[in-house]
Parts: structure tokens; C-alpha cells; sequence
């Protein structure tokens, strides 16, 4: 790039139509509206996805399924990469802060993917059985955060 291809950015010079003024600026009389008609009229304002009366998008699709609000969220973590980080005890502010999971207050499953070398102890909301096994197989001691009493039941 050099001075030679430089250019303005399109449109750049573009005025700004300015309507109702006039017949000599070409958008006098009826304001670049048209005659009549819903869109010609002041405070028109037609609601988001209207299509003039066709049935709109959004309600010509079928709906599916539905959204569970008692959901609950689980950050994952595998054996293998509590194994890498070298750290005798683990909890979930532990693995917020070396950036293993990326929320701080959210809840933490640990998963049996991997083998550990030593005895760890680990504190989280749930683990899996082969994860339970492999910890307490490795010599290490499993810590289980209670939830909430109502999300308990529902997560069971």
C-alpha cells in the first residue's frame, strides 16, 4: 500500500437525506414516502418480523422440545488434567485460578478420563465412579461440595 491506492471510504461524501424540503431537493410534497399506505403515515411503526399480514417466520416454523429451568450446569474436568498440574489438593477456586475451568462460583464434575501418578485430594460438586475409583485407587481422598438441598433432589 502506498499513496498512489489510497482511497476514501465509500460513501464517505454521502449527504445526509434530508426530506420535507422542498420540491427543488427532489424529496419535497410527500417526503420520499410515497402516496397513502401504511409506511406513509406518521408514528407507523410496524412490529419486528411483520410481513405484511403473510404469516410471519417465526410462527410458520415448528416449535420443538422446551428449556428445562432447573437445569444444572457442570464444568468438567478429566483425571488427567488434574494429573498435569502438580498440585496435592484441589478445589474449585484452585482450578479457577490456574484457568481450568472459567467460572468461579459455577459447579465442578470430575471425570475418570486419565491416570493419576500419586495421591491427590480433590474437592468438587461430583465425580464420576471411575474417577472415584481411580482416586482412592491412587492413594487420594475425594471431598464432595453439597448443593443447594432443592438442586440436590433435582440433579439425582
Amino acid at each position: 500500500m502506498n499513496l498512489s491506492n489510497l482511497r476514501k471510504p465509500y460513501k464517505s461524501t454521502e449527504k445526509k437525506k434530508r426530506v420535507g424540503r422542498g420540491m427543488g431537493s427532489g424529496m419535497g410534497k410527500t417526503s420520499a414516502r410515497g402516496h397513502k399506505g401504511q409506511r406513509s403515515r406518521s408514528g407507523s411503526r410496524m412490529m419486528r418480523g411483520f410481513e405484511g399480514g403473510q404469516m410471519p417466520l417465526h410462527r410458520r416454523l415448528p416449535k420443538r422440545g422446551f428449556t428445562n429451568i432447573f437445569k444444572k450446569e457442570f464444568q468438567v474436568v478429566n483425571l488427567s488434567r488434574l494429573a498435569e498440574l502438580g498440585v496435592k489438593e484441589i478445589t474449585p477456586a484452585i482450578l479457577f485460578e490456574l484457568g481450568v475451568i472459567s467460572k468461579k462460583n459455577g459447579m465442578v464434575k470430575v471425570l475418570g478420563n486419565g491416570e493419576l501418578k500419586g495421591a491427590i485430594t480433590v474437592t468438587a460438586h461430583k465425580f464420576s465412579e471411575s474417577a472415584q475409583e481411580k482416586i482412592s485407587k491412587a492413594g487420594g481422598k475425594i471431598t464432595v461440595i453439597e448443593l443447594h438441598p432443592a438442586a440436590a433432589a433435582d440433579t439425582k
